[in-house]
């Protein structure tokens, strides 16, 4: 586990399931219908239980890439879970940093907007949507420690499954500028 402090805010980087950590939010990597997948989108919907479901399904229309909706977190250990989709890879030619990066302060307004303290996210769209990681954390990163200085947010956390990503995002964090 690595961290560092930006504003009065802590940004932590752990290995882990995301399903089993204790957050006022928990982000989630959608897809635009929010009705379910694979990967952290299947397991946040797997482990929080239906009611996740029922909320994503009375937000008609899903959700576009680059902007978040937040719903009940149903069993997680957590009081809302952000759902937000990522872009897809294609080449890069696509808009794709900027859409990424999009996700993530999309997400911390929701947020700031509900008065959490507490948020973890996993590492957005470089799973089956095929975001290379070792160009999404720092984009990840950037966004999250930019808006961790001007929000009432006291710990950000990424939530990192295998220990080569988080290898990856502990270098990128330690690269990382403070945006203050």
């Amino acid at each position: 586990m690595s961290s560092r402090t930006f504003g009065s805010a802590v940004l932590r980087l752990v290995q882990g399931d995301i399903t089993t950590v204790s957050a006022d939010a928990i982000v989630n990597a959608a897809n635009s219908t929010l009705l379910g997948g694979g990967g952290v989108d299947g397991a946040i919907h797997r482990v929080g239980g239906p009611a996740i479901l029922a909320a994503c399904r009375e937000i008609h229309g899903g959700c576009p890439t680059g902007e978040a909706v937040a719903t009940t977190a149903g069993e997680l250990d957590a009081r809302f879970v952000i759902h937000t989709v990522g872009p897809v890879w294609h080449g890069g030619d696509r808009d794709e940093d900027r859409l990424l990066e999009r996700c993530y302060r999309e997400s911390m307004r929701i947020a700031d907007e509900n008065d959490l303290r507490t948020i973890a996210f996993p590492s957005l769209s470089t799973g089956a949507f095929g975001f290379p990681t070792e160009r999404a954390a720092p984009i990840a990163l950037r966004a999250v420690a930019s808006e961790l200085t001007s929000r009432a947010l006291e710990l950000a956390s990424f939530v990192l499954f295998s220990a080569q990503d988080l290898a990856i995002y502990t270098s990128a964090l330690a690269a990382l500028e403070d945006p203050a």
